[in-house]
This record gives C-alpha cells, structure tokens and sequence, in this order.
C-alpha cells in the first residue's frame, strides 16, 4: 500500500520542488550525481508504510550520519561513464581490435571522433574505478564494518578491479596505445559491462546516503523509529521546521487517547509553521530521512492531508469557501474509511461568517475527533470553539502559541502552551502600523 499524500498537501507543505529552493527536497538535494538526484525524486514521492523498511533505510542513513565520508567521485565523470556504456557495444576481442584500428586510421585521416570516444570512455572507466578504489579504502577504516550499508558496493567494485585484465591497471589520465584501448574497451563493454552499470547503480544509492547524512549533521536533525501495532502513536520532542536556522522546538504528541490537537494563537504567533514542522516531519520519517528534532516515533500509518493554502477556482466558479468545504469533503471520506490518516486544518472556514465559521468548526473537530487511529491539528481564531469542545470532549488536547507583550508591541515566543488563547492584537497591529491614521 503506498503513502497517500496528494498534490495540495505535498504543495502546502513545499516538500517537493528541484528547483524550488525552500523546498524540503532542495534541502536534502545536495548530491552529486544525476543518478542519486533521480533516486532521491524517487524516495521523496514514495514514502513507505512497512515500519521495517523505514527503519532499515533510516539506519543506512545514521550510519553516514555517524560516519563522515567525502566521495571522491565527480557527478561529471559519471555522466560521461554512462553516456560511454549506453553508446558502447562490442563483440569478441578481435572485432573490437579491427574496429579501433579503422577508427584510429579513419580519426588521422578525415578528423573522425569515433576512436576519440572509445578512448575517452575507456579513460573514465578507469578513473572511475581508482576514485573508487580510494573510497573503499577510506570506507574500510569505518567502524562497523559488518553490517556497513556500503558492502554490496564494495563487493560489486572488487568483482571489477579483480578481474585479470586489470592486474595492472593504467593510469586514467595517461595516454593509452591501441592495443590497451582495444583490450580495455573490449572488457568494459562486454566483460564486467553489467557489473560496471550495477556498480554505477550502487553509486548513486552511496552518493544519496552519504549527502543525506551530512545534511543531518549539518542541520542537527535526528532518526524517527517506526512502530508496528494497533494502538497509532506519534509523539515528537524538540519538533521544528527543517528551513528555519533559530526555530523554536516544541514538542507534540497524539495517541488514541488524545488524537486531536486544537490551536490556537494570534495572527504571527507561529501556528501555521507548527503545523507544517509536523506535517513535513510525519513525511519524511516515512520516508525514513531526518528531520527536525530531538526524537520521533510513531506508528505507520497511511496517509497525510493538510489544508493550508486552499484556492478558490475561478473557472468553476468557487468561492474560497466553497473550496474549503470541498477540501473538508475529500479528507472527511478518507477518514471514514477507516484510514489511519495525520491531518492538517490551518483556519478552517476562515472564507465564510462568523456565526457560520463557529458552527462548522464546531461540529467537523468533533466529528473528527471520534476517529481515534487518525491524527488531527486543527487551528482556528474562533477560541469559543474551543471553550465548547472542552465541556464536551477528551479526546482534544488544547494548545496555544503565546503572544508576551512589551507595551503595545506584540512579541512572539513560539513555545506551545496548553490552554486556549486569549491573545486579540489584531487592532494593535492595525493600530501599530499607522493605517487608520493614514485613513
């Protein structure tokens, strides 16, 4: 069963976008190779929902994270080993020496580029495989070597380098004579031709562990451990959102007992961060990456909405509410179908009235509330709901963001508080900012 996650939460929570740069992805996206790149797109659009394979990619990763490792091998040499391998096709040693003879001789003779290829290509074939004969060997002074994540890359380089052909293995930069391109093309393109692409494979995996484990270090996130079992769980100390260099951590946590989250808090207190922060860190631990905080663990569970930034659709003639009720609809189905789903309201029915804002905020919490497998934040200015549901419910923990204020100048903690808010600036900041003067 794959993690659901659809387009309005993945673009609410910025967590896919290359070339977006506050995106999660871009945060992480610091490889080397195009490869590695592809396999990161990979992981970020499929989060998984075995709670053994989050955690055996998740220890591949703390391994790199415990373990610095520079790669030595450039993003530029790989491309041009792959465009060499894909262009490459060989038959028995004899015909692949007649054929570099007569590209040598066609090269002297009408400027052909063909034999000037195949040299190129056997060149970076052994480049490739000295810079990763030099990793190995650093990799080889690593601890835990036993169960190191790197041992099928290892074991897959060792079947090349092993090989008879290569018992005296040239210099990649030095220029080679016919004979020696004719042989080493011979044996890269048909010999360890498989090997070599199964080790080119095994290199974008190591380039991804090893760059995701040094944006860990660098950014001092930690590892959420999964948990199988009936009773959901998701409990995260020291939370905070991966792009904010002095975020303030708090810590959140749902059970069955508790499964609903009601904040509140003033314009700027920080709660669509909050929301967010945990949004984005309930993806990546199933994906099995860091993320922002001290521990996490959880139970798998099967999907992620939120409702941030709904639009209104002026082609289909929606207003910004009717959006937001369509929104409510969609996930209120998935969460009926029994789902174990972690969601996200920030400002429900902030489109319509007052009164009517109340009412629906009122009656969607609790209605939610009552599936106790699913998680839910919920936040909304409209504080006497609040008051309501908790004559009313027990499974609804209240939390706010407090505001401190210096004079008539709000200051914002960003530290979650239980209770429900009093907090009501938003004449002070009207006021602060000169407008009704200006008026």
């Amino acid at each position: 069963m794959n993690f659901i996650a659809d387009t309005q939460t993945l673009e609410d929570l910025a967590l896919l976008g290359k070339f977006n740069p506050n995106s999660v992805f871009s945060l992480f996206n610091k490889v080397k190779t195009r490869g590695a790149e592809k396999l990161l797109d990979r992981m970020f659009r499929h989060p998984m929902t075995d709670a053994d394979s989050i955690n055996a990619r998740s220890q591949s990763f703390r391994y790199y994270y415990d373990n610095a490792v520079s790669l030595p091998v450039s993003g530029e040499l790989v491309e041009k080993l792959e465009a060499y391998l894909d262009e490459a096709r060989g038959g028995s040693y004899v015909s692949n020496l007649w054929t570099s003879m007569r590209k040598k001789v066609m090269a002297s003779l009408v400027k052909d580029e063909s034999y000037g290829r195949i040299e190129a290509g056997v060149q970076q074939c052994i480049l490739f495989l000295q810079q990763s004969k030099e990793l190995l060997q650093e990799l080889e002074q690593l601890k835990q070597k036993e169960k190191a994540p790197w041992k099928e890359w290892a074991d897959t380089l060792l079947s090349i380098t092993g090989h008879s052909s290569l018992s005296d293995m040239p210099d990649g930069k030095d220029r080679l004579s016919l004979m020696q391109v004719s042989k080493l093309h011979h044996l890269f393109s048909q010999t360890v031709r498989e090997p070599l692409q199964q080790l080119l494979e095994l290199t974008y995996e190591l380039d991804l562990m090893v760059t995701v484990g040094h944006v860990a270090r660098a950014h001092n996130f930690n590892f959420a451990v999964a948990e199988e079992g009936d009773l959901a769980v998701l409990d995260v100390q020291d939370l905070r959102h991966p792009s904010l260099k002095q975020a303030v951590p708090n810590n959140i946590r749902f059970d069955t007992a508790g499964n609903t989250l009601f904040l509140t808090g003033a314009n700027m207190a920080g709660k669509s961060t909050l929301m967010k922060s945990a949004g984005i860190a309930a993806y990546l631990a199933h994906m099995g990456f860091p993320l922002a905080c001290s521990s996490m663990r959880f139970t798998v569970m099967d999907g992620l909405y939120s409702s941030v930034n709904v639009p209104d659709d002026l082609n289909k003639g929606y207003s910004h509410f009717y959006a937001e009720v369509l929104r409510v609809k969609t996930v209120a189905a998935e969460v009926a179908s029994e789902k174990k789903l972690f969601v996200i309201f920030d400002e429900l029915f902030k489109g319509t009235n007052v009164k009517d804002a109340y009412d629906a905020t009122l009656a969607v919490t609790a209605a939610f509330a009552s599936f106790r497998k699913s998680f839910f934040i919920i936040s909304t200015h409209i504080i006497e709901v609040g008051e309501e549901l908790m004559r009313s419910d027990d499974s609804i923990r209240f939390v706010f963001l407090s505001t401190v204020m210096r004079g008539t100048v709000p200051t914002y903690t960003y530290t979650l508080q239980k209770g429900i808010t009093e907090d009501r600036q938003g004449m002070i900041i009207l006021e602060n900012e000169g407008i009704l003067q200006m008026l």
